[in-house]
């Protein structure tokens, strides 16, 4: 008599599910993405991310220390200027002494390497017209012009102390120019996290509130089209000839087909960020008492795990690691 086969009984018990499972979860998969403003004497709630702050320079620090603490595996921060410093070319991302800079010169001061500090390298929340590069007579983004200022936003960020930087403006070439400018100047060490799929979405409409955005009109023209899946790939591959240490899908959940795709072609750590747009959903639907909070962003990480993501940047990080323990 042939044997009955019952899969169910590897699902018994909580015990007996952990010990099977195909997919884990661990704090140092987690990315923890911060911002830092200038002009505010205390933490600054983000309304549309509840649960979410732009910091001083103070609760920076603090949070940053309690976020490494609980096992995160690094920290991504971005620079949020004061309106009246914001110019044309984005003057505050590469000086010493501007939001950014100066957050990451503190923590690497005061974390070392306890954590992987990474940071943004795009000029987007510096600019006045709030598009990730120069523009153009036309309006339009200067591809090369654009290219300078990475170059000069990444050595100043490397001499702040960034371990990792994060070009995430969709510009052709972005890699090879920071990496070429890096190994001159004797950086080395500092590796890139490539923003390499990044799509133009409406799930980022909570994160223009927390680097209080400039932008008027959209990204279409340099970030990619959600229809595209095969471009990706192009684009991903692009980076990893350029020298990309890491390769990231920005968003995650919506494009978990294009985080397997570049899983199966990447001889580097596969990233993925789960934006604000993803993290506001699943907050408001829990605060609404529509699904269960914890177990929905318990499951919407591993979800991004099982797709082939070795790193999710997530503002749950902090938390969740520590629930993970």
């Amino acid at each position: 008599m042939a044997p009955v086969i019952r899969p169910r009984r590897l699902r018994t018990s909580a015990a007996m599910r952990r010990l099977v499972a195909e997919t884990t979860l661990a704090p140092s998969d987690l990315v923890l993405p911060m911002f830092v403003a200038d002009g505010i004497d205390a933490p600054r709630e983000i309304t549309s991310m509840p649960g979410v702050v732009q910091h001083t320079l103070d609760s920076l620090r603090k949070a940053a220390d309690e976020a490494v603490r609980a096992g995160v595996g690094g920290l991504m921060l971005f620079g949020v200027p004061a309106a009246g410093d914001k110019d044309a070319v984005g003057s505050g991302a590469d000086d010493p002494d501007g939001v950014l800079n100066r957050a990451l010169s503190e923590l690497r001061s005061d974390l070392g390497d306890r954590t992987v500090l990474m940071a943004d390298t795009c000029l987007d929340e510096f600019t006045d017209h709030g598009h990730c590069g120069v523009l153009d007579e036309s309006g339009r983004v200067d591809n090369d012009a654009t290219l300078e200022r990475y170059v000069s936003m990444s050595l100043a960020q490397a001499r702040s102390g960034a371990h990792l930087l994060g070009p995430s403006g969709m510009m052709d070439g972005q890699v090879a120019a920071i990496r070429e400018a890096l190994d001159a100047e004797g950086f080395t060490d500092t590796g890139i996290l490539a923003y390499a799929a990044k799509y133009a979405s409406a799930f980022y409409g909570p994160f223009r509130e927390a680097v209080g955005s400039s932008l008027q009109g959209d990204r279409r023209t340099y970030q990619q089209d959600g229809a595209n899946r095969i471009e990706a790939l192009r684009e991903v591959r692009l980076d990893l000839d350029e020298g990309a240490d890491i390769v990231m899908v920005k968003p995650a959940m919506s494009y978990l087909d294009i985080v397997r795709d570049v899983a199966e072609i990447s001889d580097v750590p596969v990233a993925a960020y789960q934006i604000s747009g993803e993290y506001s959903m699943i907050t408001a639907a829990a605060e609404r008492g529509w699904i269960d909070r914890d177990a929905a962003i318990l499951e919407s990480l591993t979800s991004i795990r099982r797709a082939g993501a070795k790193i999710i940047l997530t503002y749950w990080a902090a938390e969740v690691a520590a629930r993970l323990g």
